[in-house]
Protein backbone atom coordinates (compact mmCIF):
# COMPACT_ATOMS: atom_id res chain seq x y z
CA UNK A 1 0.00 0.00 0.00
CA UNK A 2 1.28 3.80 -0.92
CA UNK A 3 2.07 5.91 2.26
CA UNK A 4 2.62 9.41 1.68
CA UNK A 5 4.76 10.78 4.24
CA UNK A 6 2.59 13.00 6.70
CA UNK A 7 4.35 16.30 5.58
CA UNK A 8 3.90 15.32 2.10
CA UNK A 9 -0.13 14.58 3.08
CA UNK A 10 -0.38 18.23 5.08
CA UNK A 11 0.66 20.11 2.40
CA UNK A 12 -1.66 18.61 0.10
CA UNK A 13 -5.12 21.36 -0.11
CA UNK A 14 -8.43 19.43 -1.24
CA UNK A 15 -11.47 21.76 -2.30
CA UNK A 16 -14.86 20.13 -1.43
CA UNK A 17 -17.93 21.02 -2.78
CA UNK A 18 -21.43 20.22 -2.23
CA UNK A 19 -24.24 19.89 -0.31
CA UNK A 20 -23.44 20.25 3.77
CA UNK A 21 -25.41 19.17 6.61
CA UNK A 22 -25.75 18.47 10.12
CA UNK A 23 -26.32 15.61 11.43
CA UNK A 24 -28.14 15.48 15.23
CA UNK A 25 -28.10 12.44 17.57
CA UNK A 26 -30.66 12.42 19.91
CA UNK A 27 -28.68 9.22 22.70
CA UNK A 28 -31.73 7.41 25.02
CA UNK A 29 -32.93 4.98 27.45
CA UNK A 30 -36.12 3.36 26.05
CA UNK A 31 -37.76 1.86 29.25
CA UNK A 32 -41.37 1.99 27.63
CA UNK A 33 -43.96 1.71 24.97
CA UNK A 34 -46.22 4.78 24.61
CA UNK A 35 -49.80 4.58 25.67
CA UNK A 36 -51.02 6.51 22.60
CA UNK A 37 -49.28 4.75 19.78
CA UNK A 38 -47.27 1.28 19.40
CA UNK A 39 -44.11 3.30 19.49
CA UNK A 40 -41.07 2.90 21.95
CA UNK A 41 -40.69 6.22 24.49
CA UNK A 42 -37.29 7.66 24.39
CA UNK A 43 -35.82 9.47 27.47
CA UNK A 44 -32.93 11.77 25.61
CA UNK A 45 -30.16 12.05 27.77
CA UNK A 46 -27.37 13.40 25.47
CA UNK A 47 -27.27 15.18 22.44
CA UNK A 48 -24.23 15.31 19.89
CA UNK A 49 -23.93 17.22 16.26
CA UNK A 50 -21.68 16.21 13.80
CA UNK A 51 -20.88 17.41 10.37
CA UNK A 52 -22.64 15.77 7.35
CA UNK A 53 -22.81 15.75 4.09
CA UNK A 54 -20.37 17.60 2.64
CA UNK A 55 -19.34 18.87 5.52
CA UNK A 56 -18.54 15.25 6.60
CA UNK A 57 -16.27 14.24 3.43
CA UNK A 58 -14.48 17.83 4.02
CA UNK A 59 -13.82 16.47 8.10
CA UNK A 60 -12.27 12.94 6.51
CA UNK A 61 -9.71 14.92 3.81
CA UNK A 62 -8.57 17.48 7.71
CA UNK A 63 -8.82 13.90 9.99
CA UNK A 64 -6.33 12.55 7.96
CA UNK A 65 -3.68 15.15 7.82
CA UNK A 66 -4.60 17.33 4.52
CA UNK A 67 -5.91 20.61 4.40
CA UNK A 68 -9.84 21.02 3.51
CA UNK A 69 -11.65 23.65 2.45
CA UNK A 70 -15.28 23.42 2.27
CA UNK A 71 -17.71 25.27 -0.73
CA UNK A 72 -20.98 25.51 0.23
CA UNK A 73 -24.29 27.39 0.97
CA UNK A 74 -26.51 26.94 3.81
CA UNK A 75 -29.58 28.70 4.98
CA UNK A 76 -29.51 31.76 7.87
CA UNK A 77 -30.41 29.62 10.70
CA UNK A 78 -29.48 28.30 13.85
CA UNK A 79 -28.16 24.66 11.90
CA UNK A 80 -25.94 27.43 9.70
CA UNK A 81 -24.07 28.90 13.02
CA UNK A 82 -24.01 25.15 14.56
CA UNK A 83 -22.16 24.14 11.09
CA UNK A 84 -20.08 26.71 11.09
CA UNK A 85 -18.55 26.69 14.71
CA UNK A 86 -18.33 22.99 14.30
CA UNK A 87 -16.20 23.39 10.73
CA UNK A 88 -13.83 25.97 12.71
CA UNK A 89 -13.46 23.48 15.53
CA UNK A 90 -12.07 20.90 13.19
CA UNK A 91 -10.10 23.10 11.55
CA UNK A 92 -12.14 23.05 7.91
CA UNK A 93 -11.12 26.38 5.76
CA UNK A 94 -14.87 27.60 4.78
CA UNK A 95 -16.57 29.43 2.06
CA UNK A 96 -20.08 29.85 2.80
CA UNK A 97 -22.21 31.13 0.94
CA UNK A 98 -26.01 32.03 2.88
CA UNK A 99 -29.27 31.93 1.47
CA UNK A 100 -32.09 33.25 3.03
CA UNK A 101 -34.65 31.33 1.19
CA UNK A 102 -32.76 28.02 2.42
CA UNK A 103 -33.20 25.69 5.04
CA UNK A 104 -30.03 24.53 6.34
CA UNK A 105 -30.06 20.48 5.87
CA UNK A 106 -30.49 18.76 9.17
CA UNK A 107 -30.83 14.82 9.76
CA UNK A 108 -31.64 14.20 13.09
CA UNK A 109 -31.46 10.59 14.67
CA UNK A 110 -32.82 9.53 17.98
CA UNK A 111 -31.11 6.28 19.21
CA UNK A 112 -32.53 4.10 21.91
CA UNK A 113 -30.31 0.88 23.19
CA UNK A 114 -27.41 1.64 20.49
CA UNK A 115 -29.98 0.85 18.00
CA UNK A 116 -31.45 3.79 15.50
CA UNK A 117 -35.56 4.38 15.76
CA UNK A 118 -36.31 6.62 13.65
CA UNK A 119 -33.88 9.54 11.05
CA UNK A 120 -35.99 12.69 10.67
CA UNK A 121 -34.90 15.32 8.27
CA UNK A 122 -35.23 18.90 7.71
CA UNK A 123 -34.40 20.41 4.52
CA UNK A 124 -36.35 22.31 1.21
CA UNK A 125 -35.42 22.02 -2.66
CA UNK A 126 -34.50 25.45 -3.51
CA UNK A 127 -36.42 26.77 -6.30
CA UNK A 128 -32.70 28.59 -7.68
CA UNK A 129 -29.59 27.49 -8.24
CA UNK A 130 -27.73 27.86 -4.87
CA UNK A 131 -24.09 27.77 -5.69
CA UNK A 132 -24.18 29.86 -9.17
CA UNK A 133 -23.53 33.16 -6.70
CA UNK A 134 -20.31 31.36 -5.18
CA UNK A 135 -19.11 30.67 -8.79
CA UNK A 136 -16.75 33.64 -8.20
CA UNK A 137 -15.49 31.91 -5.44
CA UNK A 138 -15.12 28.54 -6.45
CA UNK A 139 -12.62 30.65 -8.92
CA UNK A 140 -10.33 32.36 -6.83
CA UNK A 141 -10.39 29.15 -4.39
CA UNK A 142 -9.14 26.72 -7.76
CA UNK A 143 -5.49 27.60 -7.50
CA UNK A 144 -4.58 27.24 -4.25
CA UNK A 145 -6.14 23.57 -4.18
CA UNK A 146 -4.36 20.24 -5.83
CA UNK A 147 -7.49 18.25 -5.81
CA UNK A 148 -11.22 19.32 -6.87
CA UNK A 149 -14.31 16.99 -5.01
CA UNK A 150 -17.60 17.09 -5.79
CA UNK A 151 -20.19 15.51 -3.17
CA UNK A 152 -23.34 15.24 -4.52
CA UNK A 153 -26.16 14.46 -2.27
CA UNK A 154 -28.78 15.59 -4.94
CA UNK A 155 -30.12 18.52 -2.74
CA UNK A 156 -30.07 21.40 -5.66
CA UNK A 157 -26.41 22.77 -4.51
CA UNK A 158 -24.59 21.46 -7.75
CA UNK A 159 -26.51 22.74 -11.03
CA UNK A 160 -23.52 24.48 -11.91
CA UNK A 161 -21.68 21.53 -11.71
CA UNK A 162 -20.18 21.08 -15.40
CA UNK A 163 -18.98 24.52 -15.78
CA UNK A 164 -16.99 24.04 -12.72
CA UNK A 165 -15.55 20.51 -13.90
CA UNK A 166 -14.33 22.30 -16.66
CA UNK A 167 -12.51 25.03 -14.64
CA UNK A 168 -11.39 22.87 -12.49
CA UNK A 169 -9.52 20.45 -15.17
CA UNK A 170 -8.51 23.47 -17.60
CA UNK A 171 -6.40 24.14 -14.27
CA UNK A 172 -5.04 20.92 -14.39
CA UNK A 173 -6.45 19.71 -11.20
CA UNK A 174 -7.42 16.24 -10.23
CA UNK A 175 -11.90 16.01 -9.85
CA UNK A 176 -13.62 13.42 -8.38
CA UNK A 177 -17.28 13.11 -7.71
CA UNK A 178 -19.56 11.62 -5.29
CA UNK A 179 -22.28 11.15 -7.85
CA UNK A 180 -26.04 11.08 -7.11
CA UNK A 181 -29.04 10.80 -9.63
CA UNK A 182 -28.68 8.83 -13.33
CA UNK A 183 -27.98 11.77 -15.44
CA UNK A 184 -23.96 11.35 -15.10
CA UNK A 185 -23.43 13.26 -18.31
CA UNK A 186 -23.25 16.44 -15.61
CA UNK A 187 -20.21 14.75 -14.67
CA UNK A 188 -18.55 14.28 -18.26
CA UNK A 189 -14.44 15.54 -17.76
CA UNK A 190 -14.02 13.98 -14.51
CA UNK A 191 -11.26 12.20 -13.28
CA UNK A 192 -13.14 9.71 -11.09
CA UNK A 193 -16.43 9.02 -10.02
CA UNK A 194 -17.02 6.55 -7.18
CA UNK A 195 -20.74 5.24 -6.84
CA UNK A 196 -21.79 2.52 -5.01
CA UNK A 197 -23.42 -0.94 -6.59
CA UNK A 198 -27.03 0.67 -6.09
CA UNK A 199 -25.98 4.10 -8.11
CA UNK A 200 -24.22 2.45 -10.46
CA UNK A 201 -26.94 0.37 -11.41
CA UNK A 202 -29.80 3.08 -11.55
CA UNK A 203 -27.35 3.74 -14.75
CA UNK A 204 -26.39 1.02 -16.51
CA UNK A 205 -28.90 -1.45 -15.24
CA UNK A 206 -28.53 -3.89 -12.73
CA UNK A 207 -26.05 -6.46 -14.20
CA UNK A 208 -26.26 -10.47 -14.37
CA UNK A 209 -22.25 -11.42 -14.98
CA UNK A 210 -18.90 -9.71 -13.82
CA UNK A 211 -18.37 -9.45 -17.93
CA UNK A 212 -21.54 -7.61 -18.01
CA UNK A 213 -20.67 -4.91 -15.58
CA UNK A 214 -17.43 -4.89 -16.86
CA UNK A 215 -18.13 -3.60 -20.57
CA UNK A 216 -21.69 -1.54 -19.32
CA UNK A 217 -18.98 0.42 -16.84
CA UNK A 218 -16.23 0.80 -19.33
CA UNK A 219 -18.55 1.87 -22.35
CA UNK A 220 -20.32 4.81 -19.51
CA UNK A 221 -16.65 6.04 -18.58
CA UNK A 222 -15.41 6.30 -22.08
CA UNK A 223 -19.04 7.98 -23.22
CA UNK A 224 -18.19 10.76 -20.21
CA UNK A 225 -14.25 10.85 -20.77
CA UNK A 226 -14.05 9.99 -17.47
CA UNK A 227 -10.19 8.83 -16.21
CA UNK A 228 -11.58 6.16 -14.13
CA UNK A 229 -15.29 4.48 -12.12
CA UNK A 230 -14.25 3.16 -9.04
CA UNK A 231 -16.95 1.06 -7.80
CA UNK A 232 -17.48 0.47 -3.91
CA UNK A 233 -18.79 -3.06 -3.32
CA UNK A 234 -19.45 -3.27 0.39
CA UNK A 235 -18.44 -6.83 1.19
CA UNK A 236 -17.07 -7.60 -2.24
CA UNK A 237 -14.14 -4.42 -1.95
CA UNK A 238 -14.09 -2.05 -4.56
CA UNK A 239 -13.61 -2.03 -8.55
CA UNK A 240 -11.81 -0.12 -10.64
CA UNK A 241 -12.52 0.80 -14.44
CA UNK A 242 -9.96 2.58 -16.25
CA UNK A 243 -7.99 2.95 -19.33
CA UNK A 244 -5.91 0.12 -18.57
CA UNK A 245 -8.62 -2.31 -17.82
CA UNK A 246 -10.08 -3.49 -14.55
CA UNK A 247 -8.27 -3.67 -11.04
CA UNK A 248 -10.08 -4.87 -7.96
CA UNK A 249 -9.54 -4.70 -4.17
CA UNK A 250 -11.13 -7.12 -1.72
CA UNK A 251 -13.07 -5.96 1.30
CA UNK A 252 -11.32 -4.88 4.46
CA UNK A 253 -13.67 -4.40 7.18
CA UNK A 254 -13.20 -6.82 10.07
CA UNK A 255 -16.38 -6.31 11.91
CA UNK A 256 -19.05 -3.95 10.27
CA UNK A 257 -21.03 -1.83 12.97
CA UNK A 258 -22.27 0.93 11.03
CA UNK A 259 -22.23 2.32 7.12
CA UNK A 260 -22.88 5.77 7.84
CA UNK A 261 -20.93 7.80 5.92
CA UNK A 262 -18.42 5.09 4.92
CA UNK A 263 -18.52 6.35 1.38
CA UNK A 264 -17.57 9.80 2.85
CA UNK A 265 -13.95 8.46 3.60
CA UNK A 266 -13.60 6.46 0.96
CA UNK A 267 -13.64 9.43 -1.73
CA UNK A 268 -11.68 11.99 1.07
CA UNK A 269 -9.16 9.76 1.28
CA UNK A 270 -8.91 9.11 -2.76
CA UNK A 271 -8.60 12.96 -2.99
CA UNK A 272 -6.04 13.82 -0.14
CA UNK A 273 -4.01 10.54 -1.81
CA UNK A 274 -4.31 12.17 -5.47
CA UNK A 275 -3.71 15.81 -3.96
CA UNK A 276 -0.47 14.06 -2.95
CA UNK A 277 0.30 13.18 -6.91
CA UNK A 278 -0.45 9.40 -6.35
CA UNK A 279 -2.34 7.97 -9.06
CA UNK A 280 -6.03 6.31 -9.17
CA UNK A 281 -4.81 2.62 -8.73
CA UNK A 282 -2.28 3.38 -5.96
CA UNK A 283 -5.08 5.41 -4.52
CA UNK A 284 -7.54 2.29 -4.52
CA UNK A 285 -6.31 0.00 -2.21
CA UNK A 286 -5.76 2.75 0.66
CA UNK A 287 -9.48 4.36 0.17
CA UNK A 288 -10.84 0.97 0.53
CA UNK A 289 -8.52 0.37 3.96
CA UNK A 290 -10.36 3.74 5.04
CA UNK A 291 -13.74 2.50 4.25
CA UNK A 292 -13.24 -0.63 6.35
CA UNK A 293 -11.97 1.08 9.36
CA UNK A 294 -14.52 3.51 9.25
CA UNK A 295 -17.47 1.00 9.20
CA UNK A 296 -16.35 -0.14 12.74
CA UNK A 297 -17.39 3.13 14.16
CA UNK A 298 -20.77 4.47 15.50
CA UNK A 299 -22.11 7.23 13.17
CA UNK A 300 -20.66 9.69 10.17
CA UNK A 301 -16.54 8.95 11.63
CA UNK A 302 -13.72 9.64 9.84
CA UNK A 303 -10.02 8.00 10.08
CA UNK A 304 -6.75 9.22 11.26
CA UNK A 305 -2.99 9.41 9.56
CA UNK A 306 -2.54 6.99 12.43
CA UNK A 307 -5.32 4.22 12.03
CA UNK A 308 -4.92 4.17 8.40
CA UNK A 309 -0.93 4.00 7.99
CA UNK A 310 -0.46 1.87 11.08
Amino acid sequence: MTTPSRERLARARVLVVGDAMLDRYWFGAVDRISPEAPVPVVRVNREEERLGGAANVALNVKTLGAQATLLTVVGDDEPARTLKKLLERQGVTALLGSDPQLYTIVKLRVIGRSQQLIRIDFENQPDHEVLAAMLGDYERALPEHDAVLFSDYGKGGLTHIPRMIELARAAGKPVLIDPKGSDYGRYAGATVITPNRAELAQVIGSWSSEAQLHERAQKLRAEHRLEGLLLTRSEEGMSLFDAAGHAQVPAQAREVFDVTGAGDTVIATLAAMLACGHSLREAMPVANRAGGIVVGKFGTASVSYEELFA
